[in-house]
């Protein structure tokens, strides 16, 4: 009888059918990586100005950016549904429903948007009861605005990226998400500090920067694909195409379960913001730093398990299926290798990578020490990313949100006060315990998606 893990992640006998998918995934995944890590470049370079005009305003930045990116991450888990949609039916050769799933995709990410900026609207007038520090109120309130109104753009451009990425054109979302990060650099330098006779506005000014560049990507993606003959295939169907009720609901069944595993693995970085809120302005400063910089990390994973549900869920409409196993093992693979080499620069820069987001000493110190768990969960992080979005590419969405419940609130909320504030470990204890909530997923993710494979390979 197998075992569950009959099929070995790794297994150097049969590495050759692994090898072979490392130059597609690598042709995929990477204008996703340089796309998603240009997003990181945004956050860093967001970061690290508003860290040089102030600990106060880096500290609010922390603050608002965990709970509209928790908002931001539910909703692009929503529009990922789409790219499995796509990528079978690309597989299949059937091209001629790909325009009516993007349009109805469209329309279900806009609803979403609205849905989700009145929620964020109620919680704005409720702010005060958070707990965060009286002082960073006046900062906070007028930022977190501006971010909630750039909600509704970034959803129209996920619906476009998540179907140029279901056809395999990850490029030119890459170059849009690159000249939008630009865009961004630049406003903040302007609008923040005040250069050029344009007036200072702080961290208001950063917030109104993002708004900019989220908007632009939005129109960038969509004349792209209305004026240019990129899409032509597409687009020819696409005005013709009508709203159907059957595809709005296929896109709730794949986008739902996606958004709340999503949400719920961002809740646990997010909401244990409110734990370090109790901690005090350093804590929450030293936070954000670290916060921006594990993102990095996850946006490489990220780009590479976007890759991996692509070719997947190619294979799964080609009718290959044990290609899907293979290709799930070779994102693994290389998933892991990038993390190795990321992870050796930060380590060594660990004493020296506050220094760059902020002159506080205290703050620097604090951030070289978290250093340490940041770097023990980029294992279980990488399981997590690559088995998730193996599961996404065949169709398999609705056991990620139970997982997803059990690892982070579950296991990793919990786990944070405990180690935070019963075992008296502060800011540590808070983030030791995400890798025990990411490496739970990861092993959870993996183990459900041999399950459904094995199951799929007896009806084959």
């Amino acid at each position: 009888m197998r075992t569950l893990f009959y099929y070995p992640i790794f297994n150097m006998n049969t590495l050759n059918q692994y090898t072979r998918h490392y130059p597609a995934l690598l042709r995929t995944g990477v204008p996703i990586m340089v796309g998603q890590l240009g997003t990181i470049v945004m956050g860093f370079a967001d970061t690290l100005m508003v860290g040089w005009y102030g600990t106060d305003e880096l500290a609010a930045a922390g603050f608002a950016n965990n709970i509209i990116g928790l908002v931001i991450i539910t909703a692009m888990g929503f529009s990922y549904g789409l790219t499995p949609i796509v990528g079978k039916l690309y597989g299949e050769g059937n091209k001629g429903l790909i325009a009516q799933k993007l349009k109805n995709s469209l329309l279900a990410n806009n609803l979403l948007s609205l849905g989700l900026i009145g929620l964020l609207t109620l919680l704005y007038f409720n702010l005060h009861h958070i707990g965060l520090p009286s002082d960073l109120m006046p900062l906070v309130r007028p930022y977190y605005a501006v971010l909630t109104l750039s909600i509704l753009p970034q959803m129209a451009f996920n619906a476009f990226k998540q179907f140029s990425d279901g056809i395999q054109d990850t490029r030119m979302p890459m170059w849009i998400m690159l000249s939008a990060n630009a865009l961004n650099i630049l406003l903040n330098w302007l609008l923040i500090f005040g250069h050029c006779g344009f007036p200072e506005w702080g961290l208001f000014g950063a917030g109104i920067a993002t708004l900019a560049s989220r908007i632009m990507q939005w129109a960038a993606m969509s004349l792209i694909f209305h004026f240019t003959p990129r899409y032509d295939i597409h687009r020819k169907n696409f005005g013709t195409e009508k709203i159907k009720k059957a595809d709005l609901m296929e896109m709730k069944r794949m986008g739902w379960p996606i958004a709340l595993q999503m949400g719920m693995e961002s809740a646990s970085f997010g909401l244990s913001a409110i734990y370090v809120g109790w901690l005090g302005t350093v804590a929450l400063a030293a936070n954000q730093i670290m916060i921006t910089t594990g993102q990095l990390c996850f946006m490489l994973y990220y780009g590479m398990a976007a890759a991996v549900a692509v070719l997947v869920s190619y294979y799964r409409g080609a009718g290959q299926h044990s290609e899907t196993r293979r290709v799930a093992q070779a994102g693994l693979h290389l998933t892991w290798g990038i993390g190795l080499i990321v992870c050796v620069p930060i380590f060594l820069l660990r004493h020296q990578l506050g220094f760059w987001f902020t002159d506080s000493a205290d703050v620097a110190q604090l951030v070289s020490i978290l250093i340490w768990p940041l770097l023990v969960y980029q294992f279980g992080d990488g399981l997590q990313c690559i088995y998730a979005n193996a599961l996404r590419g065949i169709g398999d969405v609705r056991p990620m949100v139970w997982i997803a419940f059990i690892a982070y609130f579950v296991i990793s909320l919990p786990l944070g006060y405990i180690f935070g504030f019963v075992c008296n470990w502060g800011m540590t204890g808070i983030w030791m315990a995400f890798p025990f909530g990411l490496t739970s997923a990861g092993l959870m993710y993996y183990a459900r998606f041999l399950h459904t494979y094995k199951k799929r390979e007896r009806w084959n």
